[in-house]
């Protein structure tokens, strides 16, 4: 007999909501869900694979222990108990900043990766953190949390509602959207269109999203910011700047002004290989649609100048009076976020805190750059211990960060490694502990990161859809006794660690004036609190709090646990309203235009338009079937176009005589890999591109059909020296490689 269950869709930023046909303890089938508030039956191919990712067989079911050098299965106790006894000498002798924490992507996508990695963090007291953010996303934090005082606070495109839409370094036809939460954003791109709107997309490939759009400008790698400064002074120079509701929060108008005179159209557009007159065009239009958005993402941010691209593409959206204004670009605000307190100063946001030990590299909103990871392991000097122990979670750094092969042996000198992550992938190998996740099957679902880039406020929950197997783990628990394994507290109920957060957060609210809980008893509330498990007595919490909540009774319409889970389907909470000055925490109170840092890396960004490449370029892409390394082991999302090939125009293969589907080898300062050659026009001359997350296949991994086609790691072409100074941010775009073609016969 078979049942249905709805499922928030985990496998991209979309969200999407999903019904599952369920059969016994399988999911036999997934499709939209057409019911639900967001997504209204959207689904794309990772979606309709969920049953086959969740059933995969290569999916670790119990912990693994390394014992004579060899990994084995174990009992649960025996995995926390190895933790405890590795981790905590290596505290002890050399401090907290030796054990180092690697938080990947997945850990955005589930309720457990959300709620229980600040935790250990705060109770490990280490300053030795690295995330997948440094690959990927760090630019758009740092320049947010220069602007407006906020790391996080990143206005997004009010998709739905918008005349015109710039889109620079983004694919969302194939990535679904990043930093941009939005079921189906190909359907709204094309209702932007037909409802007369204008898409202007900006990348050196054509993409399917630049196949879509009004103007396609293929830019060259790397010059985004260029490009950006050149616009903004376009408006300047021709009193287009028109900050309308803006302005009585903006400071910094005439410095920034000043600064960017010299950014002519002229002077860039060589550096860009874009015309003057088309960045003029790009200007004028942004300026005279009746609303407007500019929206950049990956490919802005993994260049030289990813941070002052970031600040660029809000400035603007600031200049043109199209941020925080319907149309425009908007602050959402989530349902488990903290509630809106009057707008004032606040502590702003500050770079530097302290550095890495290797490099002296300045720490970006708490991390470290992934880049530095292999370093901070492997390098001795007199600035402290190197990291000895490490804890991973839900992250392949082997994969995913600079020269991997480096890192690959760092972390097989630790002294200590434990991994949460449901396979043995190439960086999970390493460990002596490995700890499986159950399959989203099994566990509950909020998005309590990605409603707070979403284009349309709403909320949604699920609890599993299947029990857990026996022997499994809920991921919540795993992270709560890793943290008390981690933390000299091995041993202690696991509920302790919920019941702590619950009973610190509400400490808090009862002595906020601006807290609906303000004055009232902690020990009454918490036991009004409902759910099932900790992590749903902590969402209850947050929303109760939250700016949509009861308030604890106090508006008995608000959102509480119980009311979410009476609504399968979500509950919709309007569209984008604008929030400023609410969402400022800088020391002034106002948009800072034209911060310091930001002020002090423009020479740099001068001296970059008079810098040509003397050969190819190389630059990544996405695939609508993939996410990163971790679903290539699922045989529905590979093949077809999701190939590790390499993709350069038939003018760069004639000359180099390189034939369609024959190998040629890449090489670049971290190395040289080899992969078949696609010859396309869809790059622009000069230009290469691979896709990331490939690379599999190395001894002691257990990915039966990703090693079939195993491709090969991009990020091996680099030597993790290429960094954007103010985010730490890898560069991984616009990087000069060499090609040449293997010969028939020659080893690879």
């Amino acid at each position: 007999m078979s049942r249905t269950a709805l499922r928030v869709c985990p496998l991209c930023e979309a969200t999407c909501g999903l019904t599952l046909t369920i059969e016994g303890t399988r999911i036999t089938g997934a499709r939209g869900d057409a019911e639900d508030v967001f997504s209204k039956g959207f689904i794309c191919p990772k979606g309709a694979a969920l049953g086959a990712l969740d059933a995969d067989p290569d999916r670790l079911r119990t912990p693994l222990v390394r014992q004579n050098g060899r990994l084995r299965e174990a009992s649960w106790e025996e995995a926390f108990d190895a933790i405890a006894a590795g981790l905590r000498p290596v505290v002890e002798r050399y401090g907290p900043d030796a054990v180092g924490v690697v938080l990947g992507n997945p850990n955005a996508h589930t309720v457990a990766g959300a709620l229980y990695p600040p935790l250990l963090l705060g109770a490990l007291r280490t300053r030795s953190l690295f995330t997948a953010s440094t690959v990927d996303q760090m630019p758009k934090h740092v320049a947010a949390g220069l602007l407006f005082g906020d790391a996080h606070a990143i206005a997004v495109p009010d998709l739905d509602r918008t005349d015109h839409l710039l889109l620079i370094g983004a694919n969302p036809l194939e990535s679904n959207g990043s930093l941009c939460t939005a079921p189906d954003f190909p359907g709204r791109l094309k209702a932007l269109r037909a409802r007369g709107g204008r898409l202007t997309v900006v990348d050196p490939r054509r993409t399917r999203t630049a196949r879509l759009a009004d103007r396609h400008v293929a830019i060259r790698p790397g010059a985004d910011a260029l490009l950006l400064a050149a616009m903004a002074r376009t408006l300047f120079a021709e009193d287009l700047v028109d900050l309308g509701a803006l302005a009585p929060h903006v400071e910094g108008v005439a410095e920034l002004r000043a600064a960017l005179a010299d950014f002519t159209p002229e002077s860039v557009a060589p550096a860009c290989d874009v015309e003057a007159d088309v960045i003029r065009a790009l200007a004028r239009e942004l300026a005279a649609a009746p609303t407007a958005a500019v929206y950049a993402r990956i490919g802005s941010c993994t260049v030289p100048h990813g941070t002052l691209a970031s600040w660029l593409v809000d400035v603007l959206n600031i200049l043109t009076g199209n941020l925080d204004r319907p149309g425009g670009a908007l602050f959402p605000l989530a349902a488990t976020a903290r509630a809106p307190r009057p707008a004032g100063p606040g502590h702003g946001f500050q770079l530097g805190r302290w550095h890495s030990r290797v490099r002296r590299l300045p720490e970006a909103k708490g991390e470290l750059p992934l880049a530095a990871l292999a370093e901070e392991i492997d390098t001795a000097t007199e600035e402290g211990e190197p990291i000895r122990a490490l804890i991973v979670v839900a992250a392949n750094p082997v994969l995913s960060a600079p020269d991997g092969d480096r890192l690959d042996k760092a972390l097989g000198s630790l002294d200590f490694m434990v991994s949460v992550d449901p396979y043995l992938n190439e960086t999970s190998r390493h460990a002596q502990v490995v700890l499986p996740p159950p399959p989203p099957s099994q566990s509950p679902h909020h998005d309590f990161v990605f409603n707070a880039f979403a284009v349309r406020n709403q909320v949604r929950y699920n609890r599993p859809a299947l029990p857990l197997e026996p022997g499994r783990m809920a991921e919540s628990e795993i992270l709560a006794r890793l943290t008390l394994a981690a933390t000299g507290m091995h041993g202690a109920d696991p509920g302790a660690v919920d019941a702590l957060a619950v009973e610190q957060t509400l400490a808090k609210a009862v002595r906020d004036p601006d807290s609906a809980a303000y004055g009232r008893d902690p020990g009454e509330l918490a036991g009004l609190l409902t759910g099932e498990s900790g992590p749903e007595r902590r969402l209850d919490l947050m929303l109760r709090l939250g700016p949509y909540g009861d308030g604890f009774g106090a508006r008995p319409d608000g959102l509480t646990l119980a009311a979410l889970l009476a609504h399968p389907h979500g509950i919709d909470l309007g569209p984008l309203r604008p929030r400023l000055p609410g969402p400022l925490k800088t020391r002034s109170g106002q948009v800072e235009l034209l911060p310091a840092p930001l002020a002090a890396d423009l020479p740099r960004l001068r001296a970059a338009r008079a810098e040509r490449p003397a050969g190819l370029v190389l630059v990544g892409r996405r695939h609508l079937r993939s996410n990163n390394s971790w679903m290539h082991n699922v045989p529905a999302l590979t093949g077809g176009s999701n190939r590790c090939t390499l993709h350069l125009h038939p003018e760069d293969a004639d000359r180099l005589r390189v034939l369609d589907g024959a190998d040629v080898r890449v090489k670049g300062a971290g190395g040289e890999v080899v992969a078949p050659a696609e010859v396309t026009d869809a790059v622009r001359p000069g230009v290469v591109s691979l896709p990331h997350g490939w690379g599999h296949g190395r001894p002691g991994t257990r990915l039966g059909h990703a090693a079939t086609t195993p491709g090969v790691n991009v990020n091996q072409l680099l030597d993790g020296s290429l960094l954007d100074p103010l985010s730490g941010n890898a560069v991984l775009n616009g990087i000069p490689v060499e090609l040449t073609a293997v010969l028939p016969g020659e080893s690879n």
